[in-house]
């Protein structure tokens, strides 16, 4: 017998619009968000499941709205905040372009007072305030091992939702059910790696659709 999961994540909010660390802000949908939300329900409308998931926050919960009009089979509504998004701590509200300035600062101001940098002027030191901030950005967004102040790492996420996947799966193969899951760009990382058997490399560096769906199989004797 096979059943089916039904993984997507919530559509477009306003921090996601405006570049902004959401984590655990309950941010909303745009009415771009909510346009995603109704393409996903669309795409999934011929599927079937008996159960679904969400987070505490507004956008999974809304988001699953969508989909669940064409779903009246689905009688049972799970609220699980191990698949919630990644908690980016003190981060959190705080906008990439803040970030990036800011920690770009920091580190110039370090660096000049090694007299390190004492050449840079105009240009080359905004260039440079920039070049360093992006840097940090892309450490704290795409590393694997390193939590922001506060916050999570995304190893600490998978151990989460790996613990999440183990009681889901346990579900299914006792209830006979296909869920649905409507979840967070950080905590689908995790989710596809443990389904689509990826590298903590590959998992990495993938981008999920607020407009689609991903589909797995699990065996059942």
């Amino acid at each position: 017998m096979k059943l089916h999961i039904y993984l997507f994540r919530h559509g477009q909010t306003y921090f996601n619009r405006d570049k902004r660390f959401t984590g655990w802000k309950d941010s909303k949908l745009t009415p771009q968000g909510i346009k995603d939300a109704k393409k996903v329900a669309n795409k999934l409308k011929n599927k079937k499941f008996q159960a679904a998931y969400h987070t505490r926050l507004s956008r999974s919960k809304d988001t699953l709205k969508y989909v669940l009009k064409y779903h009246p089979e689905c009688k049972e509504l799970i609220e699980d905040d191990r698949m919630i998004e990644r908690s980016y701590g003190k981060l959190q509200g705080k906008s990439h372009e803040e970030f990036v300035k800011e920690e770009g600062t920091d580190t110039y101001k370090t660096l000049l007072q090694w007299h390190k940098i004492d050449h840079l002027k105009g240009r080359e030191k905004q260039e440079f305030i920039q070049r360093t901030g992006e840097a940090e950005l892309k450490i704290i967004r795409r590393s694997y091992n390193v939590a922001p102040p506060g916050g999570e790492s995304v190893k600490m996420v998978q151990k989460r939702v790996n613990s999440f996947i183990k009681d889901l799966l346990k579900k299914m193969k006792k209830e006979k059910v296909n869920v649905a899951i409507s979840a967070h760009g950080n905590s689908m990382r995790p989710f596809r790696k443990y389904f689509e058997k990826l590298t903590v490399k590959q998992m990495m560096e993938l981008e999920n659709p607020w407009d689609d769906y991903f589909e797995y199989v699990v065996e059942v004797k």
